[in-house]
């Protein structure tokens, strides 16, 4: 679990967040190029970078690597509890999802308190295994895992146009 950033959102904070969402690969002298002829910011690719550093190291935004969809198979998993162990069960089976080398995406829900992750996997094959295997070691605390199959992936990425929103007057 990972706090909010501490961080006030400048103009130009905005802008570089935009430009490295629409090109990640994109160099910090690239980026203060466009925020010059895109925005009529001035200013140097060494405050360009040192901005992203300090974003980073604060926890605005992470990188990670998020490979093409078509190499893996997706699968949405909603995990169900048994409550007469969960007290007793629970921690060591939240871990095990949340390191585990498929889990890509891990989150709670509201409503009916669940457990959802989106992970990867080479085959159904190799999914099916997991399951196996997750209820093998955690059956007590899980009463039941519902997966679903996530196919036709038709976005993958983040719109560049969502850090317009950090102003805070955008709803």
């Amino acid at each position: 679990m990972t706090d909010t950033p501490d961080w006030e959102f400048t103009e130009r904070d905005r802008y570089v967040l935009r430009e490295l969402a629409a090109d990640p690969q994109r160099s910090s002298r690239e980026i203060a190029d466009l925020l010059e002829s895109k925005y009529d910011i001035d200013v140097s690719h060494v405050t360009v970078s040192e901005s992203i550093r300090k974003m980073r190291d604060e926890g605005v935004f992470r990188e990670t690597i998020v490979p093409n969809e078509e190499l893996f198979n997706f699968a949405l998993f909603e995990f169900k509890f048994n409550p007469e162990h969960f007290a007793d069960s629970w921690h060591d089976a939240m871990v095990s999802i949340r390191d585990d080398r498929h889990t890509l995406f891990y989150f709670l829900s509201d409503g009916e308190y669940q457990w959802k992750s989106v992970m990867m996997f080479t085959s159904r094959k190799a999914e099916s295994r997991w399951i196996h295997e997750f209820y093998k070691e955690h059956g007590d605390v899980i009463q039941n895992v519902r997966n679903s199959v996530v196919h036709n992936v038709l976005k993958f990425r983040t719109n560049p146009e969502l850090f317009t929103e950090l102003d805070g007057k955008t709803e």
